[in-house]
């Protein structure tokens, strides 16, 4: 098994993000602990993950500070619960989903449906927006390096 490049120090921010949630199995045990899942056999039995691999998974989340492990009530257990950045990773998942509805479902082909648990009424699709409102795609925006002016990147 070829070992994994860190990006820790990488100048940009989906590289280090990627260093904490990077493969697929972290997202679906993030996934998964989103909708309530806590414990090790429910991971593994949600996944199908061979244990070492998931006890690999989990680990690293914690050492990330995306998960926490806490003693269960009756003491025999650990539980994994999502911690703040863990939570914040809710609108990366929303989005995957969406991305994932569009390009790898037929338009006719049932799925889950994200919905307001307040109004039971599917909720609206993200968007990325300027500070005046504006819808924004990929031409409409500049990555620009720190320090840099947005004056100055347009000449």
């Amino acid at each position: 098994m070829t070992k994994r490049t860190s990006h820790e120090d990488a100048a940009c921010p989906i590289a280090r993000s990627l260093d904490a949630i990077g493969d697929w199995w972290s997202l679906l045990i993030v996934r998964d602990a989103l909708l309530g899942v806590s414990r090790f056999g429910e991971f593994q039995r949600n996944l199908g993950l061979a244990k070492n691999i998931l006890s690999a998974r989990l680990k690293a989340l914690v050492a990330h500070g995306v998960l926490e492990q806490t003693p269960t009530a009756g003491g025999g257990h650990q539980e994994y619960r999502l911690t703040a950045k863990g939570r914040a990773l809710f609108p990366v998942l929303v989005a995957l989903r969406e991305w994932g509805e569009d390009h790898y479902f037929a338009p006719d082909e049932g799925r889950p449906c994200l919905v307001d648990r307040e109004h039971g009424r599917p909720t609206k699709r993200l968007e990325l927006r300027s500070e005046d409102g504006r819808l924004l795609g990929p031409a409409d925006t500049l990555l620009l390096n720190a320090g840099e002016s947005p004056a100055l990147s347009r000449s």
